[in-house]
């Protein structure tokens, strides 16, 4: 006889909270009550020292051990476990109203795919948030979760939130430290998932606190970062790309006077070292994007769309281009310096920009290799005929 599966799932991560988590599993119990659907309430156990777990089962719930540390160990191990159409996350710790759960459902059974608590949005009780998360560490990794991926919410760290388990698959979630909140949130919007926001309560937690907070402000950050390259490299590099650009095109004759103050070769240094510098970091972002969509699975309308029209020889050839200019630009100058009997170098300018062009043209065509390489497919789809087996009698 098969049993049926749940409706619910509440998953909640645990370490080392023995005096609160008995408490949490009656409150997700009650909240699943409340909700009139069936549910389980799985608490997985991330190497507990104490009794939590025993608490945990005695209260109820289905115990899952994680050894793996990490707050995204621990919930990739609940969720790998749940059987519920509508999957609640919570904390073991009593700050998140977990009873209230039936509002995060109804969304979620309506047609949105991840419904996120807010608890700037509701009320934070007490001295549940310390001064400094509650006014700048929050708000300045939500505000940059928002500006870097194109997210609009107000509390993107909220340990309160509902997924449909049919949205997992989508999600494809692989962090495992804190910065797994993050990703949930971002790859939702970046994937086009319908996404909304409750207001919650927040409550002042139950036992010592685990999280780090300049650790994993930091893990949240860097984590950012490495998925959006956009900002990492396209933006500081193109900057700096322009403005060198600009500055060796009008110092390649020669010193220049602007606003009564003449600019000479030291700035046209500093120019190239610009343009070079830049150049360096698109290309970083270029290979960074070509390798998240071609390997790690993601969705990038920029790499798709320009897949099909570039190519190496397209590299080769503008490198080559480059690499010409500047080659002649260097053999010009350097015949005219034989010819003169090898005195004083006359054209510091153009030999410094023939040798920027003979750089920028070499990195341009070793990088179109190494971009070919970089979406270059591991395995090819098999050619093979398939034969009809005749059986025998």
């Amino acid at each position: 006889m098969s049993v049926r599966a749940p409706e619910i799932s509440v998953v909640i991560p645990c370490l080392n909270e023995e005096e609160a988590v008995g408490k949490v599993v009656d409150q997700a119990l009650e909240g699943v009550r409340r909700s009139g659907r069936t549910g389980e309430v799985i608490v997985v156990d991330n190497a507990s020292t104490d009794r939590s777990a025993e608490v945990a089962a005695e209260h109820g719930a289905i115990v899952v051990h994680e050894q793996r540390p990490g707050y995204g160990s621990a919930y990739l191990a609940g969720l790998a476990h749940a059987r519920g159409t509508f999957i609640v996350m919570g904390d073991a710790d009593e700050t998140y109203p977990v009873q209230e759960l039936a509002p995060f459902v109804e969304r979620l059974a309506a047609g949105d795919d991840l419904v996120m608590g807010s608890r700037f949005e509701g009320t934070i009780h007490g001295e549940a948030m310390p001064w400094l998360n509650r006014h700048i560490g929050n708000p300045i990794l939500t505000g940059l979760l928002n500006v870097l991926f194109g997210v609009k919410i107000s509390d993107a760290h909220c340990g309160m939130r509902a997924v449909r388990s049919d949205a997992l698959p989508v999600l494809d979630l692989h962090s495992t430290g804190m910065e797994f909140a993050s990703e949930m949130v971002f790859k939702a919007f970046r994937r086009k998932l319908r996404i909304s926001e409750i207001p919650i309560d927040y409550y002042p937690r139950v036992g010592e606190s685990k999280l780090n907070r300049f650790g994993d402000a930091w893990r949240h950050v860097k984590f950012m970062l490495l998925y959006s390259p956009s900002w990492l490299y396209f933006v500081p590099g193109l900057v700096l790309l322009f403005l060198g650009a600009v500055g060796a095109i009008v110092l390649a004759a020669g010193p220049v006077t602007v606003l009564g103050r003449t600019w000479q070769i030291h700035t046209l240094f500093a120019c190239i070292f610009a343009v070079l510098l830049g150049t360096q970091i698109v290309q970083l972002g270029v290979f960074a994007r070509a390798f998240a969509a071609s390997h790690l699975g993601e969705r990038d309308p920029w790499v798709e769309r320009w897949r099909g029209r570039l190519s190496v020889e397209h590299g080769l050839a503008g490198g080559g281009v480059l690499l010409g200019i500047g080659l002649v630009t260097i053999v010009v100058i350097f015949a005219n310096w034989a010819i003169d009997g090898f005195g004083a170098l006359a054209h510091e300018y153009a030999t410094a920009i023939g040798f920027t062009l003979l750089a920028l043209g070499t990195q341009v065509i070793l990088g179109s290799f190494f971009l070919a390489l970089l979406t270059m497919r591991t395995t090819e789809p098999s050619r093979a005929t398939v034969v009809e087996r005749v059986p025998v009698a």
